[in-house]
């Protein structure tokens, strides 16, 4: 695969012509075709009702098992759709059997909910939170990992691949050959990298990933990706249950179904589930390892204008970045920053400490303005942009 049309790719991107878009990791814009897919199908529920819809529509929702597991370099039946990352990290972290006194071993970088999920598990379990502490990098320590893996009974190691509030990449394939030494399996929360980064459950050694379409993967919202690996599914019991999870073959018995789709529910948003195989389809035909470079470029050539602004700093860390830069602004919150970039019709996020309590305080800060490229993106919007940060976010006089 060579080097991406940006010209075509910003063809088939009708949001490109509207907002300079520096949010790929909150909410990516659609592409045409899964615009296109998605108000086809909702049509489609409209002359023909939702039932008769979703069996004509059976060819593409399989389909979209494929592409995720193509894209995961799984196989289909270890692949669940979920309505969110969340609600898939929950739902199989939950499932795992876990015991007072057990260790859960996690990073810096845990994504809020994630962390309250396991706030909640300790309460429930007795199990114990073990923080792994930062190298001098930034990502997770390695060596410190493998100490405290070595020590005590642990249920699992997780991990956030790429942070909510950085463009550090934590080095996800080492912490999963440590935990397959070690026996213990590996949760890697791939929310931020999943559509920016190759990702390949068998060189990352993970026994559950979790995913969201939103964000770099350009796929529509509420749609999530669950991979269990194979080997685990049989152990997992998990917390509900329905008539597409679990057959119910007698007055008292049930069965519970045999593949990783016993973590989805019969309801779900079919235009949402065929817009998201067309997304990760859509990505698959540009090439990961593409958009990877691609991407990776475009932020190091944007952490380079914010540097040479006076009063910003950037605030990334890590041995290796990719399409998240995150800064500040000497003098203005950067809620303020956010406000009035939008008012430019630029958008960016902002990542506060709720979200990312094991290190944003950890660091001094309160919270950091989130700005995130994807190979849409152009250098004339990164001028732009550095040009808007420069003028509108002065302090005000």
């Amino acid at each position: 695969m060579g080097a991406i049309d940006v010209d075509r790719a910003r063809a088939l991107t009708p949001g490109c012509a509207h907002v300079l878009h520096l949010n790929h990791a909150g909410a990516s814009l659609l592409p045409q075709p899964v615009l296109d897919a998605m108000v086809g199908h909702l049509e489609l529920e409209a002359r023909v009702g939702g039932y008769g819809a979703a069996a004509l529509a059976q060819p593409q929702l399989d389909r979209t098992y494929a592409a995720v597991a193509e894209l995961l370099h799984a196989s289909p039946e270890e692949i669940a759709l979920t309505d969110s990352a969340t609600r898939g990290w929950n739902s199989a972290v939950l499932a795992l059997p876990i015991a007072t006194g057990d260790r859960v071993l996690l990073g810096r970088a845990e994504y809020g909910s994630n962390a309250i999920t396991l706030l909640q598990l300790r309460q429930r379990t007795g199990c114990e939170l073990v923080v792994i502490d930062d190298d001098t990098d930034g990502q997770i320590d390695l060596a410190r990992l493998e100490v405290e893996l070595a020590h005590g009974r642990n249920a699992f190691v997780s991990l956030v691949h790429v942070p909510t509030q950085g463009g550090l990449v934590n080095p996800a394939a080492e912490v999963g050959r440590l935990c397959r030494d070690a026996g213990v399996p590996f949760v890697l929360d791939a929310c931020q990298s999943a559509g920016q980064l190759p990702l390949d459950v068998e060189e990352l050694g993970c026994a559950v990933l979790t995913a969201t379409g939103r964000k770099f993967l350009r796929g529509p919202r509420g749609t999530g990706v669950l991979y269990v690996r194979r080997d685990l599914i049989p152990t997992l019991d998990p917390m509900m249950l329905d008539l597409h999870a679990a057959t119910w073959i007698a007055p008292d018995r049930y069965v519970v179904r045999d593949d990783a789709r016993r973590f989805e529910m019969w309801e779900y948003d079919v235009a949402g589930r065929v817009g998201l195989g067309v997304a990760v389809d859509h990505a698959l035909g540009w090439g990961l390892e593409a958009i990877a470079e691609r991407d990776a470029s475009l932020a190091d050539g944007l952490r380079a204008r914010l540097a040479a602004i006076d009063g910003v700093t950037v605030r990334d860390r890590g041995r290796e970045r990719c399409a998240i830069t995150t800064f500040t602004v000497d003098g203005v919150a950067p809620e303020e920053v956010q406000r009035r970039l939008r008012a430019e019709a630029v958008n960016v996020s902002v990542s506060t400490s709720d979200s990312a309590q094991l290190d944003l305080p950890h660091r001094g800060l309160d919270a950091v303005v989130r700005a995130s490229v994807h190979y849409v993106t152009t250098e004339d919007e990164l001028d732009r942009f550095a040009a808007l940060v420069s003028s509108a976010c002065a302090p005000a006089s």
